[in-house]
C-alpha cells in the first residue's frame, strides 16, 4: 500500500472527529452542559434493530442451547452501531447456533447513527445494563463478549471496574486500541492546532479517551491489562492503519491469545474496518475464542469454511 493511502484512513478519521466536534449542535450551543451527559436511554432500540432480529440476532426470546450455552453480545467500534457493524459477523455467528445480540452505546446529542463518541466510561455502564438484559432474557448465567476497535477495548473498563468479570466468560477484541493509537502519529499534530485537542475533549470525549496516554487509558490499564476469570483474544492485523502500532493492541496477562491473521493467512490484506465487517478468517478465530473445545485451524481455506 502506498504511503499517502495508509495515511488516508486515519487522517479521514481525525477530520471526521474535528466535524462532529463542530457540527453537534445541541453541545455547542449549550457550553454549560456537562460533555459525559449521554441523552440517548443505554438500551434504546437502533434504527436497524428489527432488520437484526428478523436476521437472527437481537431476538430476546432465543434461548442458548446446551452446544452454545452462553449468549454472545457484540459491541460496535466508533463511528459504528449496532447493525452496520455486524452484518457480517452476526449472521455468521447466529448460522453456527449462537444467541447473538448487539447494543448501541456512546450516542451523542444531535449526532444520529454514528455512535462510540460518548466518554468510554458511560458506555460502559450502557454495556453493563445491556448486558443484564442478555442474561436476565436467556437465562444464562455469563455471556461472551465480541468488539471491534473501542468496542474491544471498551468492556475492559466494564470488567475491570464495574464487576463485569462476574458475568462474562470471554472477551474477544477485533483491532481493539487496548493501549490507545498515535494514528500514525496524527494525534502528536493536535498541540500544533491551538484549540484542537480542547474541542475534541469536549465534544467528542470518547475519541479523546482513545489516544494514546489518555487519562482514561491510564486509568485503564494501570494494574495489568486483564481481570481473574476472563479468557482474552485479541486478533490484529499487521495492516491496521486506525490502532497503530497495531501490537499496542495485544494485552499482557493470564488467559490472553494474541493473535496476528496474517500469521494464519500470509496474504490477508485486511486492515482496521475489514476486519471486522467482512474478514471470514477472523469470523473464524472469533468462532474458536468462544468455543475453544471444537476449534479448528484457522487458514486462507476459512474464508468458504
Amino acid at each position: 500500500m502506498l504511503p499517502w493511502k495508509r495515511a488516508f484512513g486515519p487522517l479521514a478519521a481525525l477530520l471526521l472527529a474535528v466535524s462532529a466536534a463542530t457540527t453537534a449542535p445541541a453541545v455547542a450551543a449549550t457550553p454549560t452542559a456537562p460533555p459525559t451527559a449521554v441523552t440517548a436511554p443505554a438500551l434504546a432500540p437502533a434504527s436497524g434493530t428489527a432488520a437484526a432480529a428478523s436476521s437472527g440476532w437481537n431476538d430476546f426470546s432465543c434461548k442458548p442451547s446446551t452446544a452454545h450455552p452462553r449468549p454472545v453480545v457484540l459491541v460496535h467500534g466508533t463511528f459504528a452501531n449496532s447493525v452496520d457493524n455486524w452484518l457480517g459477523l452476526a449472521p455468521y455467528l447466529v448460522n453456527r447456533g449462537y444467541c447473538v445480540f448487539s447494543l448501541d452505546y456512546g450516542q451523542l446529542p444531535g449526532v444520529p447513527f454514528f455512535n462510540g463518541l460518548g466518554p468510554i466510561d458511560k458506555s460502559a455502564e450502557q454495556l453493563s445494563a445491556y448486558v443484564d438484559r442478555v442474561l436476565a432474557a436467556t437465562g444464562a448465567p455469563k455471556a461472551d463478549i465480541v468488539g471491534h476497535s473501542q468496542g474491544g477495548m471498551m468492556p475492559r473498563y466494564y470488567l475491570k471496574f464495574l464487576g463485569g468479570a462476574q458475568k462474562v466468560n470471554a472477551l474477544v477484541g477485533l483491532a481493539p486500541d487496548n493501549h490507545g493509537t498515535t494514528l500514525l502519529g496524527l494525534t502528536k499534530l493536535l498541540p500544533h492546532f491551538p484549540g484542537a485537542e480542547d474541542l475534541l475533549n469536549e465534544n467528542t470525549p470518547g475519541l479523546a479517551d482513545q489516544i494514546a496516554g489518555s487519562p482514561f487509558l491510564t486509568k485503564l490499564n494501570a494494574g495489568g491489562d486483564t481481570v481473574p476469570g476472563v479468557k482474552y483474544t485479541v486478533i490484529a492485523t499487521r495492516y491496521d492503519q486506525v490502532v497503530t502500532p497495531y501490537r499496542s493492541q495485544f494485552l499482557t496477562g493470564p488467559d490472553v491469545r494474541n493473535v496476528t491473521l496474517q500469521d494464519l493467512c500470509a496474504v490477508n490484506l485486511s486492515e482496521h474496518l475489514a476486519i471486522g465487517l467482512i474478514d471470514r478468517i477472523a469470523f473464524h478465530e472469533v468462532a474458536n475464542a468462544l468455543d475453544p473445545g471444537r476449534a479448528t485451524p484457522t487458514t486462507c481455506a476459512s474464508v468458504i469454511g
